[in-house]
């Protein structure tokens, strides 16, 4: 017999609002982790109407709740650990209005990260935040993890482009937090919300900032034949006080998989590069530009191209951003991790997860925000062998905790969801921890939305490696 909660999900959805059968919830029981974890019931709700009431029906039943995008996230967080109910927003797909003379626009959370931008070109404005999977990603997704991507070492990451939000919490209670001016008195409920990870409220509306397209930008693509050279040139412009709108490296070896999937024009001997882009006013991106060629110069570079137009441009970007992809090529699974280094560590840092890779007998490819020392080491393993797996993750492990030895964080921009939890308290006391947990339950009480991420629960890497290994995983950073 049905649950009740499937007759009252039904009534307020329609039959094609809900998903429960077993073969339609496999696709929603992963998402870009090694994670799994099966929903009861996966919904499809159109309207802020609809959220309030799955909320009051999951709140009647006792169920869990977990909000979710498009499930390109890195870190579980759109999984549902204890079952429950998955809230899909793909349906929640609009955008509500754009005010192109006050640079704003109000959106539903299913709507996709790069269509904003695409939207608003012709008024010559972008939303700035711009992960890997922008083509995938859903703005609510980014609110939910505070994404990054390559553009945000000059524009900063999701919070510094969100002015107001619509939340429902675990109550039922519907908010309005912020709005669209430029600085409101009070607290900034807006900027607590972002990045909670789906545990506060789940948000159906989002007010953001639209920046200006800049005037020029320049893109410069440096060769090196070492990996400390690419890595002291990006010390030196920083220090210079040069902050290019992204400045990405890629090693050796991903350079060789990422060309002979897109042909981007990337070098074939070479042991990394650095792809920079400066942009601002014409005179002044080129001045930058002309300043930035002469350190790659003076650290090494045996190359230093400059994009011609705006073509070039896009196919350079596109072998950084379809990285991933074409990773996916040489491995039947490989584990993306997420970790954060001081800059000027970066050579101890890359040598180290060298070491790591030859400990496991993996290969481990590297392609990161240098800008800001936020590192992507790519583990590439097969799922199918249990030992493999579980060398994965110990190697995972252990190049988070040498970058938090470091003076670094477990985690820049993919959150911490359910495969980071029990590294925390390598960054955290239990008294941090604590107190985090208190603001959590001041909205969350019944921890009824998406318990079991972020804080450590009684879980170690056999609980992930009980499940049946994913096909893929790690496409997007």
């Amino acid at each position: 017999m049905p649950p009740p909660i499937l007759h009252e999900l039904k009534h307020q959805l329609g039959p094609e609002g809900v998903l429960y059968q077993p073969e339609d919830l496999l696709l929603y029981e992963y998402d870009g982790s090694v994670e799994r974890g099966r929903p009861d019931f996966v919904v499809f709700p159109r309207r802020t109407e609809d959220v309030v009431a799955i909320v009051g029906a999951a709140r009647r039943h006792g169920v869990p709740l977990v909000g979710r995008g498009a499930g390109t996230g890195l870190s579980g967080g759109a999984i549902a650990r204890r079952g429950g109910i998955v809230v899909s927003f793909a349906r929640m797909n609009r955008i509500l209005d754009v005010d192109v003379e006050n640079r704003r626009a109000r959106v539903q959370p299913g709507v996709v990260n790069s269509d904003l931008s695409v939207a608003v070109a012709r008024a010559n404005l972008h939303f700035a935040p711009d992960p890997s999977s922008q083509k995938a990603c859903t703005i609510g997704g980014n609110v939910s993890e505070n994404s990054g991507g390559p553009h945000t070492l000059a524009y900063g990451v999701t919070t510094s482009h969100v002015l107001a939000l619509e939340v429902v919490l675990p109550t039922g209670e519907l908010l309005h937090l912020g709005n669209s001016a430029v600085d409101t008195p009070g607290y900034d409920l807006p900027g607590l919300f972002v990045g909670t990870e789906g545990t506060f409220g789940l948000v159906t509306e989002i007010t953001v900032k639209l920046t200006p397209l800049p005037e020029a930008v320049q893109t410069l693509m440096a060769v090196y034949d070492t990996v400390d050279e690419a890595t002291e040139t990006v010390a030196e412009i920083t220090a210079r006080g040069i902050t290019p709108a992204a400045c990405e490296m890629l090693d050796g070896w991903t350079i060789r998989a990422v060309e002979s999937f897109v042909h981007a024009g990337f070098p074939l001997d070479c042991s990394a590069i650095l792809l920079i882009d400066l942009d601002g006013i014409r005179e002044e991106a080129a001045a930058q530009a002309e300043e930035t060629l002469a350190v790659c110069q003076r650290h090494g570079a045996r190359e230093v191209r400059v994009a011609r137009d705006g073509a070039e441009r896009e196919l350079l970007w596109k072998g950084r951003k379809n990285a991933f992809g074409a990773i996916g090529r040489l491995s039947p699974t490989y584990y993306t991790q997420d970790g954060v280094i001081p800059r000027t560590k970066l050579p101890v840092t890359l040598r180290r997860i060298g070491e790591i890779g030859k400990k496991y007998g993996f290969e481990i490819g590297n392609i990161f925000h240098a800008g800001d020392g936020n590192l992507h080491p790519i583990i590439l393993f097969d799922a199918s062998q249990e030992q493999q797996f579980r060398n994965a993750v110990a190697a995972a492990d252990e190049i988070i905790a040498f970058c938090v030895e470091l003076g670094g964080a477990i985690t820049g921009e993919h959150g911490v969801g359910m495969e980071k939890d029990r590294l925390m308290p390598l960054l955290f006391s239990e008294e941090d921890l604590s107190l985090m947990r208190r603001v959590r339950d001041i909205f969350n009480p019944e921890d009824l939305l998406n318990p079991g991420k972020v804080f450590p629960v009684l879980k170690s890497c056999g609980e992930i490696r009980a499940r049946p290994a994913p096909a893929k995983s790690g496409v997007r950073a």
